[in-house]
């Protein structure tokens, strides 16, 4: 599979009543072919955040975004433009990162999270000199990281939500 040169083509979501900021890396292919965030079907994503949330799993995109700016949770990415293979979040460089002033000039954040390590070492290496902002990391809720089930991610993911 050959590099390609990819542009974040989706807008963050958050209001001024988000507290919380969940940063991936970069949008994965079918992320990007459903123009919206975690858009793989074995992505657990979702079906986790409901669970938290104590909601039933959101379908479109419009109950995805009603159930995140309920409870009060921002999404974006730390990554505005690489070269990636595919989804492959190991095969990153050039990275551009994303302008996180947008959300955390408007929003009261109390904190940034990180859906998996790649999501938080590319947010400690491109964006904490500029946020002065740490970031706690979870496991990553991708269907490659299998060693992680559904209740191991509800456990650990839980602390979002204190």
């Amino acid at each position: 599979m050959e590099y390609e040169h990819i542009t974040h083509s989706f807008e963050p979501i958050y209001n001024e009543d988000s507290k919380i900021l969940i940063l991936g890396t970069l949008p994965s292919v079918k992320s990007r072919e459903n123009n919206f965030y975690y858009g793989h079907k074995q992505n657990r994503f979702w079906k986790l955040l409901a669970k938290l949330c104590e909601e039933e799993t959101p379908q479109t995109v419009e109950e995805k975004t009603a159930m995140l700016l309920r409870h009060h949770i921002a999404i974006w990415d730390v990554i505005q433009s690489c070269d990636i293979k595919g989804s492959s979040d190991s095969s990153i460089k050039n990275v551009t990162p994303t302008d996180l002033k947008q959300i955390l000039d408007h929003c009261q954040i109390r904190q940034i999270y990180a859906n998996g390590n790649k999501a938080g070492a590319l947010y400690k290496k491109y964006q904490q000199p500029l946020t002065k902002r740490d970031i706690l990391v979870l496991p990553s809720t991708s269907p490659a990281n299998a060693a992680w089930s559904l209740d191991r991610l509800y456990e650990k993911w839980s602390e979002i939500l204190r």
